[in-house]
């Protein structure tokens, strides 16, 4: 009824993992908007921000209490898809795994006293310094988990004799030659598609004809955070592509379907491979891969000649990888074009052109961490350990992970829908216009009069 052990491993853990990185990137970057949106309020003295951070605050509940049900199926499934891989590398990853976990125990427990203690503070800015172990919390459980994964791409701390792991040596193996780049990237990256989402939101409801004054501040905040992240992200990419180039070559050579070692390398831009594997109608940009490489645009820059095909990864991930670039420029143009707009008085920030541009940069963040994560670990193969051990041989051979691929799947459609239902009802019974007047009716006075 189901395919082989291995396939089957491989699309569980997939599954989990595209499922469970939608919660994970959330519960990264909405603390420090939430942060931030707090501390503007209490700096300016707006109400209007302070109700910003109570709502995203909510709603961050939500996520992180789906986020912890699908964290955790990820660490039974390590254990029980990937036996071989444990038994070897999991004696080296367990120290970051744990940070991971006392990280997350970190910041929940600072969460629940940012909940439960608003206006119980004369002075408001204690309860603002409460949202900061959160963001740390929540940063470094991203920072942790990461370093896991740049163990898996460039492993180290350990010597490995046949079966038997000696010369153990964790902190080593976390401050790995791809952790700086991986870690960079992963956390600008969550910091960006937070940001975007919250934007999406902010933009339909003033779509919707909400015109109160909160919508505008949120939108504002929100839109200058997308650009701000948007070229951090960019700048992490560059600092990836050198890793790359230096430590992973292959990897780079299949992003970008580099198949000739040579000087002087062209960017190439879509294209598509015809049955000789060679490139047709693409963009070239000349010699800009060798600049994005190393910095110089006569470089050397390795290709795909030089490796056995059969450590090759895929070649369809080049399309990742440019939607994943694209998805990134497309987010970062947005948030250009909106601040523009702010500027130029003759143009409207709130054009539904624009804000309809706004909505849908929201999924296509989420959609390009997607695409990244997938080119991250298929770029990867066909090594789970990099030099060390292929997928193949890490996969559990019990015949009954199809009917746990079938029983996660049930789980996550139901997190899925109970998530969605919980957070609509959350906000949709408690519109904004009806909380200012109920927390802060002078505002809500103010907001009517305009």
């Amino acid at each position: 009824m189901f395919a082989d052990s291995v396939a089957m491993s491989r699309a569980l853990t997939s599954m989990t993992l595209g499922f469970h990185i939608i919660f994970a990137t959330i519960g990264v970057g909405v603390p420090l908007m939430v942060s931030i949106a707090e501390f503007i309020g209490i700096k300016k003295g707006d109400a209007h921000y302070i109700l910003l951070a109570r709502r995203w605050t909510r709603g961050f509940v939500i996520t992180v209490a789906i986020g912890v049900v699908t964290g955790t199926a990820i660490g039974l499934q390590l254990s029980l898809l990937w036996p071989s891989f444990m038994q070897i590398a999991g004696n080296v990853i367990s120290l970051p795994l744990f940070m991971e976990t006392f990280a997350f125990f970190f910041e929940a427990i600072f969460l629940g006293a940012y909940l439960y203690t608003w206006d119980r503070f004369k002075n408001p800015f204690y309860h603002w310094i409460l949202s900061i172990p959160v963001i740390i919390g929540s940063t470094m459980s991203a920072v942790f988990i990461t370093t896991v994964n740049a163990f898996m791409n460039a492993p180290q701390g350990f010597e490995l004799n046949g079966r038997t792991i000696t010369s153990i040596d964790p902190i080593a193996a976390i401050l790995n030659p791809a952790t700086p780049a991986k870690v960079f990237h992963v956390v600008t990256s969550a910091y960006l598609a937070s940001a975007a989402i919250l934007a999406a939101i902010t933009a339909f409801n003033i779509l919707k004809k909400r015109t109160n004054p909160y919508y505008k501040k949120a939108l504002k905040l929100t839109m200058i955070s997308t650009l701000v992240f948007a070229l951090a992200t960019a700048i992490a990419g560059d600092v990836s592509a050198k890793y790359l180039a230096e430590h992973q070559p292959e990897k780079l050579a299949t992003y970008e379907w580099h198949f000739d070692t040579e000087r002087g390398a062209d960017l190439l831009l879509f294209g598509t491979l015809n049955e000789e594997n060679e490139v047709e109608h693409a963009i070239r940009l000349p010699n800009f891969l060798s600049f994005l490489s190393f910095g110089d645009f006569n470089s050397e820059v390795t290709g795909l000649e030089e490796f056995d095909e059969e450590l090759v990864p895929p070649l369809w991930i080049h399309y990742l990888f440019d939607g994943m670039v694209t998805l990134g420029m497309f987010a970062l143009g947005i948030a250009m074009l909106y601040l523009i707009s702010l500027r130029i008085r003759r143009w409207n920030e709130e054009h539904p052109l624009l804000l309809w541009l706004i909505i849908i940069n929201g999924p296509l963040a989420m959609l390009a961490i997607e695409f990244g994560w997938i080119l991250a670990e298929v770029g990867r193969q066909p090594w789970i350990l990099r030099g060390y051990m292929k997928v193949a041989e890490a996969a559990t051979t019990s015949p009954h992970v199809g009917w746990m691929f079938l029983l996660f799947l049930g789980l996550y459609i139901i997190l899925g829908v109970i998530g969605v239902r919980v957070l609509r009802k959350l906000f949709k019974n408690n519109p904004v216009e009806l909380e200012l007047e109920q927390r802060f009716p002078h505002i809500a006075k103010k907001d009517d009069g305009q």
